[in-house]
């Protein structure tokens, strides 16, 4: 999910600052602070959504390794956030050797959704401040600012000086997450767009031009109004079994779309269960995942909310749904 730029007083290897709009006055906005629009992203996403409306007309004349190779690059990509920045880099709920963070941050570059340090450290941003003007995509804003719209804006100046100070001393520590912040936009390019739209021309004789509106722009716009999706749906519609008080919902839908991410009440209510679930492997391909890591001996000391830890806590503040 990308954010605001670093502070180059916490980042030496990066010296963008942030902007800081100043606050302005109008009707109707009770002296709060109004954002500029950031023309470019929009004008940005919506082409991109053109391209991929148009990349579904391509469909029909694909051939079937082409389809399976899209999803495939999806499953890819899915995992980059969810496994990766994520769980693993956001939440510190297991930890991995290098070879699978090596992996992990390949396919987060796949997601082109930021690099890890500025996802992260957002994703702790909208942890620790949820709902408030601190959050990056703020749920109380609407459907549309939580989803997409946070996009269009400049960032609001809580959600800079909060993230400001956040402690992202361990992400800064690990030298994957640095190599892939300092050459991000080559492993951008390669990896979302480059490699996925060159297999299926090379390998099977694909026409390059359904190569790369199927496996990079269809793919990618997919990926992105899914993962927008927890922070937007997954906030909105749903039970809350656990934390009645809280905003993020039970959203099954989503779980679907966000291989596990759907458990969204749950998961900002135990924020450290590597699961994101009470479920486990119900349905949660990225706990399937990293469960298979551990197996091969690539992860571990993945942590969980005990059963009793779970039941005293929806006795306490849950909806009483289940």
């Amino acid at each position: 999910m990308p954010g605001p730029a670093a502070d180059g007083g916490q980042v030496p290897f990066r010296g963008a600052k942030e902007e800081i709009r100043p606050r302005v006055e109008g009707p109707g906005d009770g002296g709060g602070p109004r954002h500029g629009v950031v023309w470019r992203n929009v004008v940005l996403m919506s082409l991109l959504h053109l391209a991929a409306l148009y990349s579904l007309a391509l469909i029909p004349a694909a051939q079937p390794l082409t389809l399976l190779w899209a999803y495939f690059c999806f499953l890819l990509t899915a995992l980059g956030v969810t496994a990766g920045a994520h769980r693993l880099w956001s939440h510190r709920s297991y930890k991995a050797k290098l070879p699978l963070r090596i992996f992990l941050a390949a396919a987060n570059s796949m997601a082109f959704q930021n690099d890890i340090f500025e996802w992260a450290r957002d994703h702790r941003v909208h942890h620790k401040y949820s709902e408030t003007d601190a959050d990056p995509h703020n749920a109380r804003r609407g459907f549309f600012f939580s989803h997409i719209g946070w996009l269009f804006v400049r960032k609001h100046r809580d959600v800079i000086e909060k993230g400001r100070k956040l402690d992202v001393t361990d992400l800064l520590a690990d030298p994957v997450v640095r190599f892939q912040r300092k050459y991000y936009k080559i492993t951008v390019v390669l990896m979302c767009f480059v490699i996925p739209t060159l297999v299926p021309w090379c390998v099977w004789g694909e026409s390059l031009w359904n190569s790369y509106f199927l496996a990079s722009i269809l793919r990618y716009t997919i990926s992105l109004n899914i993962t927008w999706l927890v922070n937007s749906a997954a906030h909105m519609y749903g039970n809350r079994p656990y934390d009645k008080h809280i905003s993020p919902r039970q959203n099954p839908l989503v779980t679907l779309g966000a291989i596990g991410e759907g458990f969204h009440n749950y998961h900002h209510t135990f924020p450290f269960d590597y699961s994101a679930s009470e479920f486990g492997l119900n349905f949660n391909p990225t706990t399937w995942f990293i469960d298979l890591m551990c197996w091969l001996g690539l992860a571990t000391d993945r942590k969980r909310a005990t059963k009793p830890m779970i039941e005293a806590r929806k006795a306490r503040t849950g909806d009483g749904s289940t």
